[in-house]
């Protein structure tokens, strides 16, 4: 059995790592709202301990406390001892759903409709994007809430039919050529554009590759990309996620680029342990191990290569606060590179969040599967955003982007949620505009 998907076939190591010092408690979005051990990552650990000692078996409870588990990383960050606790969460849910000890024919409908259908086909993805932003921009889901039809859906879909996010008009294959060039190469990146991110961010794709041409970096940006796994590999799929990881890195010339780069923290988190993940495929370890090395967020990117600052009159003055997606200051451990992009751009005054690294509750799909703890961080971070007085938020991450923007819509607080990425690019263009005046 794989360690990828069995405690009991893990490197034990790295369950002894955990000391039970509880350093990682206060940090703990679960533990904090609950004070209960078992909802704390030294608890956890404790079950799966059990687990690969054969003192116990994967029940029902164990698997709900995996899936209780926000996954934000935050105990990593906070560990003296170095518990690589990403890999545990992956595996003790690998072993929940290998154990069959969730199953029930409804959840199990779900999963297989959307972890192993949906999210493992591309163009089906788009299809249903393209069919969301038709109900969207026809007026179709106005009319559907204005005549109140959403009270006629079960509570569960009637609260999600809300989050409803807004699809683009435009993929990013169709604003975003297979190749673009600087006017002076530098560097030859590959760009991935996302599964979710290409539905309903694919302007802030844009944004990314204008940012990296104003940096010297020629783009390639395979035009139909398979989601990276990430969804996947945290919810037990990992054979899926691996096959997915396979696609993707087949959809890059690996030799002649530089970096891959993502602006999607979740993903970028994920896309890193490629190397981890498939170790024990000789077809692709080579590849996946070189991936890894290459795979860069586009914040750390830009660091290593040197930001080039716009000019100082092409952006009017603005506040703006950065929120810390999980997965990239516990995940990746970036948190220095975006404020730099951020203090890059002339005439933005960076205001620091309180808590800025504090869990927003999004955590993949963990606002649909958990909504009432969700819903609690969500208040938390809308609440030290608020009281900053700013209203332009900067994160990089799809989930945490769409989770502030329906937190502020319910606390009726006026904010716009921006990527840092489009942000920079805003006034690259400014600059531009102005050499052509």
């Amino acid at each position: 059995m794989s360690e990828h998907t069995s405690l009991r076939s893990i490197d034990y190591s790295i369950l002894q790592q955990c000391m039970h010092c509880g350093m990682c408690l206060p940090t703990c979005p679960t533990y904090n709202a609950t004070h209960l051990e078992k909802h704390s990552p030294r608890g956890r650990i404790s079950l799966m301990r059990a687990i690969a000692d054969g003192r116990m078996e994967p029940t029902r409870a164990f698997g709900e406390e995996m899936y209780y588990c926000l996954g934000c990383l935050a105990c990593e960050s906070a560990c003296p001892a170095g518990v690589e606790y990403a890999h545990l969460f992956e595996v003790a849910r690998a072993e929940t759903e290998k154990s069959g000890a969730l199953n029930n024919p409804r959840r199990d409908l779900i999963r297989a409709t959307l972890l192993r259908g949906l999210f493992t086909r591309p163009r089906l993805l788009r299809w249903i994007g393209r069919a969301l932003w038709l109900y969207q921009a026809s007026g179709a889901q106005h009319l559907f809430r204005a005549l109140g039809l959403n009270a006629l859906l079960p509570a569960r879909l009637r609260n999600l039919e809300t989050q409803t996010p807004t699809a683009q008009r435009h993929f990013s294959c169709d604003i975003i050529r297979k190749a673009e060039e600087p006017t002076k190469v530098r560097y030859r990146v590959g760009m991935l554009t996302g599964c979710v991110q290409d539905i309903v961010f694919s302007d802030i794709n844009r944004d990314t590759v204008d940012v990296l041409l104003a940096n010297g970096c020629q783009v390639h940006t395979p035009q139909v990309q398979p989601c990276c796994g990430s969804l996947h590999a945290h919810n037990g799929e990992i054979e899926t996620a691996r096959d997915l990881a396979r696609q993707l890195i087949d959809a890059f010339d690996l030799e002649n680029l530089d970096a891959i780069l993502t602006n999607a923290a979740g993903c970028g988190s994920h896309l890193k342990t490629y190397g981890r993940l498939l170790a024990d495929d000789p077809a692709y370890a080579s590849r996946a191990s070189a991936w890894s090395q290459k795979l860069k967020d586009i914040h750390e990117w830009l660091a290593v290569i040197g930001i080039r600052s716009p000019i100082h009159s092409s952006i009017q003055p603005l506040k703006v606060t950065y929120h810390e997606a999980c997965h990239l200051c516990h995940g990746q451990k970036i948190t220095l590179q975006p404020r730099q992009v951020l203090q890059s751009i002339p005439g933005l005054e960076l205001v620091e969040l309180p808590e800025s690294t504090w869990c927003c509750g999004s955590a993949g799909v963990y606002n649909i599967t958990q909504p009432d703890m969700a819903a609690q961080l969500q208040k938390r971070k809308l609440d030290n955003i608020i009281a900053t007085g700013v209203h332009v938020v900067a994160t990089a991450n799809p989930g945490c982007h769409l989770q502030l923007l329906n937190g502020a819509a319910h606390a009726g607080y006026p904010l716009e949620v921006a990527h840092p990425m489009t942000l920079l690019a805003r006034a690259y263009r400014k600059e531009t505009a102005l050499r052509q005046a």
